[in-house]
């Protein structure tokens, strides 16, 4: 029996498959493309913001940028007056270049380059500083106004992580900002954790909350620490997940290949979102004294994070055009299995790009079609047989597979029919995009529904 991974039930996206638009949108754009829904971007902002309010913390949310490219999110951020974490000049510039103000960017990374601090420290971006080498580069810049600077702390409980700054190195960092004068405002401290446990991050944050007071003794403001992002989505049930991993092995994908359960994002979180921020706020760090909220307001200390992939849930879905289908053991052997090749490559799903897979279940849409004889041909006859299959790309590199995993097509794809793989607006659908092979890269369509009808317009980016 084939492996299966459904994603969680979204009925809207259901409408959205069955509207034909995206058949036509393929027609009118050829290759690959992603489709965006940015009220769901809203609703996943106000649910992080509905959280700090509950626990009665003062608190900010900025979108990391990384986690997509496209400009539809940013506009969101603008007219909400949400922050945005970028990462290097050009992001910087997009974000400002869609009305983003300067004061509402934080910028992180390590050692940044120079052209990204000078603009920074003009705009009032807020820079969370990543070694002393960098905070010495801050303070030779010839800046109008005092640079606003966080702290990176050094996570020790992640000791091989290259970011950040040790103990040794956070003590002179605040001598040197206390010695700076007006050239800096230094507001605070900064972290980010791999993975995504709850307690970590909540004594992490106990942590920084005391560096705080250790920093306003020496005269600094220090009023804000940011614990990053690492705010996980919940792309499929519980049970369809356990299933799943008990179930795996290398006979279910092609070429034998194997995972190993740890290899797997958690496509499953019991608490993710928004809840996995309620969680953080109500852990007692390090299981002393009072919950991580009420440690925040005692100290008057504001609350950022930097959630991506938690504020893209459900935001977009990305649609491949299968270009053909190669029966793997021969047509009459139904013990085999096929290649759905598509008209895009595994570039545009970044998980094949970490020796990793994108899990959630792709949804086969086909046209009408008359029965040819062929194994799981038939659409509508209620006697056709699945056809399993994994999908590739376009390009001629053999590992270049947007789903390794065989999986159970309720019929054999033809060409022409479309792949639609559900919720890859989280890093997926644009980190490693290229046009490799001159492939052009895939379009991004925003879709509204305005007045009763589903509206579409492109993406855009501004030129500057």
């Amino acid at each position: 029996m084939a492996l299966t991974l459904p994603a969680h039930p979204d009925p809207v996206h259901d409408e959205i498959l069955g509207s034909g638009l995206l058949q036509d949108l393929s027609y009118a754009f050829g290759a690959p493309f992603h489709f965006l829904r940015p009220e769901r971007f809203d609703a996943n902002l106000a649910a992080f913001r509905a959280a700090l309010t509950e626990a009665g913390v003062e608190g900010r949310v900025y979108f990391a940028k990384k986690a997509n490219k496209a400009a539809a999110f940013i506009e969101r951020c603008a007219a909400t007056g949400t922050g945005v974490d970028v990462a290097s000049h050009g992001e910087l510039r997009e974000a400002l270049g869609h009305g983003v103000r300067g004061e509402d960017l934080v910028v992180t990374g390590p050692a940044k380059a120079g052209q990204l601090l000078r603009v920074a420290a003009l705009q009032g971006a807020l820079i969370a500083v990543d070694s002393p080498d960098e905070l010495e580069r801050i303070l030779r810049l010839d800046s109008p106004r005092p640079v606003r600077i966080l702290l990176r702390r050094h996570p020790p409980a992640q000791p091989n992580s290259r970011f950040g700054l040790d103990d040794a190195h956070l003590d002179a960092a605040l001598l040197r900002c206390a010695d700076a004068g007006d050239r800096i405002r230094m507001e605070g401290f900064s972290f980010h954790l791999s993975g995504y446990a709850v307690q970590p991050r909540a004594d992490l944050a106990g942590e920084l909350v005391d560096l705080c007071v250790k920093a306003r003794n020496l005269g600094l403001p220090a009023d804000r620490i940011s614990i990053g992002g690492g705010f996980a989505v919940d792309y499929a049930g519980a049970g369809d997940w356990q299933a799943f991993l008990a179930a795996q092995g290398p006979a279910d994908y092609h070429a034998g290949k194997t995972f190993a359960a740890g290899d797997f994002y958690p496509y499953h979180s019991p608490v993710a979102g928004a809840d996995a921020l309620r969680a953080v706020l109500a852990a007692r760090p390090h299981g002393v004294g009072g919950p991580l909220a009420a440690r925040l307001r005692e100290a008057g200390v504001t609350l950022l994070l930097e959630p991506g992939r938690a504020l893209l849930d459900g935001a977009g879905s990305s649609v491949f055009r299968v270009q053909g289908v190669k029966d793997r053991q021969g047509v009459k052997d139904r013990a085999g299995y096929g290649i759905v090749t598509v008209d895009g490559t595994s570039l545009s799903l970044s998980e094949q790009w970490f020796n990793s897979e994108y899990l959630p279940d792709p949804v086969l849409l086909t046209a009408g079609r008359a029965d040819d004889g062929l194994p799981g041909r038939a659409a509508g006859d209620g006697d056709a047989q699945p056809y399993r299959a994994c999908v590739g790309g376009a390009s001629c590199l053999d590992s270049d597979l947007l789903t390794w995993r065989k999986i159970a097509f309720p019929v054999r794809p033809l060409a022409g029919d479309l792949l639609v793989y559900p919720n890859t607006a989280g890093y997926q659908m644009d980190s490693n995009e290229s046009p490799f092979h001159d492939l052009p890269l895939p379009a991004k369509v925003v879709l509204q529904q305005e007045d009763g009808r589903l509206r579409w317009r492109l993406d855009h980016r501004p030129a500057c």
